[in-house]
């Protein structure tokens, strides 16, 4: 099945304007791309990936099972606990996934990762203070779907240069994905 589209949303505290989802949505032109904005409660975001995902696969007129959905930080946090509790997608981007807050590696966000089952592509920098490479390969293993980790210089994944070019990559690699579905 052809992945049709990718629903994105941002960390916490920003928008759907944020930058780097604005960066990537002109890289992957013309695959389509919607930018949402999420509540700030994790348990209404979770419900409002649902929502919008339903939203935009009916505007496309497709399923759900044919969205990519993500985002960056809190947004790709927020997406993976709606595909954890069933949401039915093609897969999942993470950019900058937030393992822990900044200095309580303790406080680990990772107890639903083994319920996705989905083609997971995670991109974080290299000296994330929400999760170190070693720490992203530990927990980010338990993803029972299969799981593309891309880590790149700095603290963050921007949008732009390689974070553009791994989502690329990965999304021709998805299943049913081609060349000319990304690539126009």
């Amino acid at each position: 099945m052809t992945p049709a589209g990718l629903l994105l949303a941002p960390g916490a505290g920003a928008t759907r304007d944020h930058r780097t989802l604005v960066t990537l949505e002109r890289a992957l032109a013309p695959f389509p791309v919607r930018r949402v904005d999420l509540p700030r409660s994790a348990v209404a975001a979770v419900t409002a990936v649902g929502r919008l995902a339903a939203t935009f696969a009916a505007d496309l007129g497709v399923g759900t099972a044919q969205l990519l959905v993500g985002g960056r930080s809190f947004g790709g946090r927020m997406c993976s606990m709606a595909v954890a509790h069933g949401l039915a997608v093609a897969g999942l981007v993470l950019l900058s996934y937030p393992l822990h807050p900044p200095g309580r590696p303790e406080k680990l966000r990772v107890e639903h990762l083994p319920r996705i089952t989905v083609p997971v592509l995670a991109v974080s920098g290299d000296r994330d203070p929400f999760g170190t490479p070693d720490e992203l390969r530990t927990h980010l293993a338990t993803v029972a779907g299969p799981l593309t980790l891309t880590l790149v210089p700095g603290a963050h994944a921007p949008a732009d240069g390689p974070v553009a070019a791994a989502v690329q990559a990965w999304l021709r690699s998805v299943p049913g994905a081609s060349s000319a579905t990304i690539d126009g």
